[in-house]
Order: C-alpha cells, then structure tokens, then sequence
C-alpha cells in the first residue's frame, strides 16, 4: 500500500523549484531592464513620425526639423539620440527622418546586453 501511494504523489522537488524560481527571476530582471530602452525607442519613432507627418514642414530647412525634434526630446525625455544624430532626406517629395543608435544595457558583473536601434518615418 505504501508502495503505491508513493507512485502516485507529484509535485516540485526542492532543486527543481530553485532552479524554475532562478529562472523566473532573471527573466523579470531582463525584462525589467530591456523594456525602458524600447519605449524609448517607440518614443523617438513617434516623435520622428510626427515631424515627418506634419505637411507644414515638407519645405522646412533642416535646421528647423532638428530644432522642433530637440523640442520633443526634451518633452519626451528622450536621451539616446539629440537632433544631431538624425538624418534628413527627401523621397519622393517626402520628408524622411531616420536615425540609428546603440544602447548597451549593463546586465550584471561584465555582462552586457548591446542592441541596435534603427528608426525611420516611413517605415
């Protein structure tokens, strides 16, 4: 009787739940550390795509666009790229605004996270 109500019992071992719990956690902790550079990433996309999208600015002199970017940096509190970073060009009688910039995210000890961001208005 004993013999089989050993069998039957399930359930996580003391190793096992250290392990899964070891794992949640590094993915939280990589979570939580990934996460502010891709709002970023949406906030600089958004902001780029506004200027870009704004008919009043299809002649504007690109002075004027990275001025009115420095502006929404500010506001969006945007720190990854400054107006000099962005490049300006015309497709199609288009005003496109681009920009490419890394971020390394220090992980823990040595261990680093690099990613390159890539940004366009009409992508």
């Amino acid at each position: 009787m004993r013999h089989m109500m050993r069998r039957k019992q399930q359930g996580i071992s003391l190793s096992g739940l250290l392990i899964w719990s070891a794992v949640i956690v590094m993915s939280a902790l990589l979570g939580m550390k990934l996460i502010p550079s891709y709002i970023e990433y949406a906030a600089i996309k958004r902001a780029l795509v506004a200027i870009a999208s704004d008919p009043s600015l299809q002649d504007t002199h690109p002075g004027e666009i990275r001025q009115l970017f420095s502006k929404r940096a500010v506001i969006d509190q945007i720190t990854a790229v400054n107006s000099r970073d962005i490049q300006i060009s015309k497709v199609g009688g288009q005003t496109v605004l681009s920009v490419s910039y890394p971020v390394k995210i220090p992980l823990f000890a040595n261990i680093s996270l690099y990613i390159d961001f890539t940004a366009a208005s009409n992508r």
